[in-house]
């Protein structure tokens, strides 16, 4: 197995790198966004907005008055905040340029599922928060869609977290990266399980996203505008964003950085970026093989992942 050497691992040159990370993520979720947009619009012979719209759309948002209602209470006005700054201790504690965990014993699965859930916690919440019958509508889709999504993700993870002996980030993405599969088949279906949970968690067809265009109105976003829309707006392409880089940085490790000097962060942080648009390549064009369901039959197609998942916990009790 690679490991940092423990003084680097704790020194404050790794901190510096899990915020540095952090920041680049939440600076390049809006294009990433964008350019999913954009292979949309070509794969269905649209042409389609600009893969900078959302720059600029955030921009609109953040000079325009921010208006909630009258009832509406804290956890409104804090959501915004709460989700990117659940998702971005996420970014800081995954092994996206080097193979070690910039968090150390803090990027371990356990957080980061209960991250995730605080922010779709909160994303719900304040839809109801505001008594608006199209809020509550979106709110309830989501919770919904993540009491289905988020065990597949989690058992999924599980699997790979016992093939490594380990919870924390850094040593699975070490292990699938710098060692042979002990599991190998039981490795595979955990990562094809993984990445049909990311595909959900990302908001693509056929489980878009609570306030995506389809809906009457924009499900727990209908009563936010200004600052406060921008700024979740930000949040969700971060989450999206995050949620593949779990996919590429943790589950496909390669390429990343296994000594801690810049010339080797700085080829890690390349090769991460080519496999996160790769992943947001295949993800858009799988997406735009499929047709809209209801919104319950989405969900019913949530036990396909759910049961290869458990193949995969399956595989690796029997050893193979």
């Amino acid at each position: 197995m690679i490991h940092l050497p423990s003084e680097v691992a704790t020194s404050g040159g790794m901190f510096f790198l899990g915020i540095a990370q952090a920041l680049i993520l939440l600076l390049l979720a809006p294009l990433f966004s964008g350019i999913s947009r954009f292979i949309r619009a070509r794969i269905q012979s649209r042409r389609g907005a600009g893969i900078l719209q959302d720059y600029r759309d955030i921009a609109k948002l953040m000079t325009r008055q921010n208006i909630l209602p009258d009832n509406a209470g804290l956890v409104s006005k804090v959501m915004p905040y709460v989700l990117i700054g659940s998702v971005s201790v996420v970014a800081m504690s995954l092994p996206l340029f080097v193979l070690a965990s910039p968090f150390g014993a803090g990027g371990d699965l356990i957080t980061a599922i209960y991250l995730f859930a605080l922010f779709r916690f909160f994303f719900s919440i304040a839809g109801l928060d505001s008594n608006s019958t199209f809020s509550g509508l979106g709110a309830s889709r989501e919770v919904t869609l993540g009491v289905l999504a988020e065990p597949i993700l989690m058992l999924s993870l599980l699997v790979i977290a016992l093939i490594a002996g380990s919870t924390n980030f850094g040593v699975m993405s070490a292990v699938l990266g710098t060692q042979t599969w002990s599991y190998p088949v039981a490795t595979a279906v955990a990562l094809i399980a993984a990445a049909f949970a990311v595909f959900i968690e990302m908001g693509k067809i056929p489980f878009d996203l609570a306030e995506a265009e389809q809906e009457l109105q924009e499900g727990p976003l209908t009563e936010y505008s200004g600052p406060a829309l921008a700024l979740i707006k930000i949040g969700l392409s971060l989450k999206s964003m995050v949620v593949a880089a779990i996919v590429a940085a943790v589950l496909l490790p390669f390429g990343a950085a296994r000594e801690y000097s810049l010339s080797a962060v700085v080829f890690g942080a390349v090769f991460f970026f080519l496999k996160l648009l790769i992943i947001y390549i295949l993800a858009c064009v799988f997406e735009n093989t499929l047709a809209r369901t209801r919104f319950m039959m989405a969900g019913h197609l949530t036990v396909v992942g759910f049961g290869i998942s458990i193949l995969a916990f399956m595989f690796y009790l029997i050893g193979m």
